[in-house]
């Protein structure tokens, strides 16, 4: 296991290993001020600058907002692929209660020269390409494909995304296409199988943001779900067990009964 302070990764050990994993900034502020769209001066309106998990209740409910809109930018060349981009719809769609819609949006920017990123240059890039926050409601949230690999990597131990802010994660592109590379299982399933990891922790999962309603966190690998075949699952310690995720011959893990349960008690479906 990676551990940094505050920061879970989701983690591929291409011989050996699959680990996975999120991570959190330090909660800056809570609150934008912004016009509450019918004239009536200013509203309070939740902010995109804050820990991972603070929004799960925004996101899955109807109590903040109506409407997601998840703004997937890209390095040339590190586009997702269709059906990672249609199972994150559908992951959406199954557990968000948005009545006014989900919109995913795709934007290449250039390459950036770079074959690594830290955490902070990532926030850098979302600061400088990031059209989009909360308003009234409507809930933003800014996903970005990088060209390069983390900077965390460590021999064979290799980051493929982290979510690092309450709204904001980063898949690292180029890593999982090495990894499909490295495996029997499609581009699009590691795709999918991080995707949606990365946003299940800005939902809250495990224990972060979405109070468990029975006792499923693997305490002793951060923010996971102790059940072996969920989504939400810390580690599989062989390249076998890590296939085993892939249930049906190459199907994206689901979230167990009990990170679901989580997940409707937190206002989601």
């Amino acid at each position: 296991m990676i551990f940094l302070k505050k920061e879970y990764f989701f983690t591929f050990i291409f011989s050996l290993i699959l680990l996975v994993s999120c991570s959190g900034d330090d909660n800056i502020s809570d609150t934008n001020n912004g016009d509450d769209g019918n004239g009536g001066g200013n509203v309070t309106i939740p902010n995109n600058n804050r820990s991972t998990g603070v929004s799960a209740n925004e996101l899955l409910s109807e109590s903040f907002f109506s409407k997601i809109y998840v703004d997937l930018v890209y390095v040339v060349g590190s586009q997702p692929t269709a059906s990672a981009v249609s199972n994150l719809r559908s992951f959406l769609s199954a557990r968000l209660n948005k009545s006014s819609g989900i919109e995913i949006v795709q934007k290449s920017i250039p390459a950036t020269g770079k074959t690594s990123y830290t955490i902070s240059e990532i926030v850098e890039i979302e600061n400088t390409q990031r059209t989009r926050f909360n308003s009234q409601d409507e809930i933003a949230v800014f996903a970005f494909f990088a060209d390069g690999e983390s900077s965390e990597n460590d021999g064979n131990s290799v980051v493929l995304g982290t979510a690092y802010k309450n709204t904001s994660f980063v898949i690292f592109e180029e890593t999982l296409k090495v990894a499909a590379n490295n495996s029997s299982t499609s581009l699009a399933t590691i795709e999918s199988t991080v995707i949606r990891h990365e946003f299940a922790h800005l939902l809250g999962l495990v224990n972060n943001g979405s109070t468990m309603q029975t006792q499923h966190q693997d305490v002793d690998n951060g923010k996971h779900c102790d059940v072996e075949d969920c989504l939400m699952f810390f580690q599989v310690e062989t390249m076998q067990g890590m296939m085993g995720l892939f249930s049906g011959g190459g199907s994206v893990p689901e979230l167990d009964s009990q990170c679901l349960a989580d997940l409707r008690a937190n206002g989601g479906k």
